[in-house]
């Protein structure tokens, strides 16, 4: 059955009202295709915000730079500007499709930071719903990763909306079809090499209903919903110090395996500032590890269960590997901000070697958290250690504190 244009407009602008009403302008990832181009035309229509629109080219296939330029053409028809993001640092080896969507949303994130936007509009439907849960139960996914995908995300420093997970992707080629507008479909949309194709076939094939499975994901969504309120109340009495946390260890140990799993995890990217968290094994073999007391190190971090608390502190070699920053101020390791800075001097990790020369016992750090503080150098030379021995005109702020750790809890 045909669905009403009308409605199918009216829902989208009813989720653009609810999460981005009071947002004063906002990005279009826009591909050309007939998800993209039904967002571009629905949020114009809506008329909320001041927008723009990007075209990431990966640069796969051969006509990958016209279909770009065609989706140029099509936002300028709208009076949209628009800009073409080239992807230009591929590596080779590795998971080729993965690497393509992290790129595409860092060069998004960067395009939209450099205009000023708020949010970026992604065109996820109905369908990329139901096929991200087939896909993630195909490969054993817990309850986060079959839980459906969220309205309202934060990444790469940028907040993305997908406003059209309620319609479907039949549902917005009718509503395009039904105003004359047309589309550029990827072919690769048709390539079965590709996972996601696979899983479209066959939802077709079987004729699986699209609102149920994007039911039993959303169903799953309030699951994980619960799962991270009893983890945020299990870390109350958690501590921020010099960029290290302190979990209090009794009531990590206590809590259910799911919990400490969730609490370890958010911990682990506080620390370090990654974007995604580690591996599932590496972190069930460490929760055992720390059932028993023991001290281990895991991306780039160190846990250890000591004097009534769960320390989670930055590895100093990694530490150690963080490039060096300059400038006033200057941002170090993810992790800090340091101002006062003088001419030719950088910020690296302090490191183990100046540490008897500080004072470090005094400063009530652990020493590898001393080691992993930031250190001013000039040259070889050590000018500052700001956490162990301030000084004047010289300070350092961490970037993350309890609320950025809470709202890690939340993070899917």
């Amino acid at each position: 059955m045909a669905a009403d244009p009308a409605a199918v407009e009216a829902r989208v602008h009813a989720a653009l009202d609810r999460l981005a009403g009071d947002l004063p302008s906002l990005g279009i990832a826009l591909s050309g295709g007939g998800d993209s181009t039904a967002l571009m035309h629905l949020v114009h229509r809506w008329g909320r915000a001041r927008l723009r629109a990007a075209t990431v080219d990966h640069g796969l296939r051969p006509g990958s730079a016209a279909e770009a330029r065609q989706a140029g053409l099509a936002a300028g028809v709208l009076g949209i500007p628009h800009e073409t993001l080239v992807w230009t640092t591929r590596a080779g080896g590795g998971n080729l499709m993965a690497a393509a969507r992290q790129a595409r949303l860092r060069l998004l994130a960067d395009w939209a930071r450099r205009h000023g936007l708020a949010a970026v509009l992604l065109g996820h439907t109905l369908d990329d719903q139901a096929e991200t849960l087939l896909m993630r139960l195909n490969r054993g996914a817990g309850v986060d990763g079959l839980s459906a995908m969220a309205e309202t995300r934060r990444a790469c420093g940028m907040v993305w909306l997908r406003p059209m997970l309620g319609a479907s992707r039949a549902e917005l080629r009718q509503w395009l079809t039904a105003r004359g507008l047309v589309w550029a479909d990827d072919p690769s949309n048709e390539n079965a090499d590709f996972e996601r194709v696979r899983i479209r076939k066959a939802i077709a094939t079987l004729g699986l209903p699209l609102q149920q499975l994007g039911q039993s994901a959303a169903n799953l969504g309030m699951a994980r919903d619960a799962l991270q309120e009893f983890a945020a109340q299990v870390s109350q009495g958690a501590e921020v110090r010099a960029g290290s946390l302190l979990l209090p260890l009794a009531r990590f140990l206590a809590a259910p395996p799911e919990i400490r799993r969730r609490l370890l995890v958010a911990g682990l990217r506080f620390v370090t500032d990654a974007d995604y968290p580690p591996r599932r094994e590496p972190v069930l073999q460490a929760l055992a590890a720390l059932a028993k007391g023991g001290r281990l190190t895991l991306d780039g971090a160190i846990a250890e269960a000591r004097d009534g608390a769960l320390h989670l502190i930055r590895e100093p070699a990694a530490a150690a590997r963080s490039p060096a920053a300059s400038g006033d101020p200057a941002v170090w390791d993810g992790r800090w901000r340091l101002s006062g800075l003088g001419p030719g001097q950088e910020v690296r990790a302090l490191g183990h070697a100046p540490l008897p020369g500080l004072g470090w016992r005094d400063s009530g750090l652990l020493r590898d958290e001393a080691a992993a503080s930031p250190g001013i150098w000039q040259g070889g030379r050590l000018v500052a250690a700001p956490l162990l021995r301030p000084v004047a005109g010289i300070s350092a702020e961490p970037l993350r504190g309890l609320p950025e750790f809470r709202a890690l809890l939340y993070v899917h």
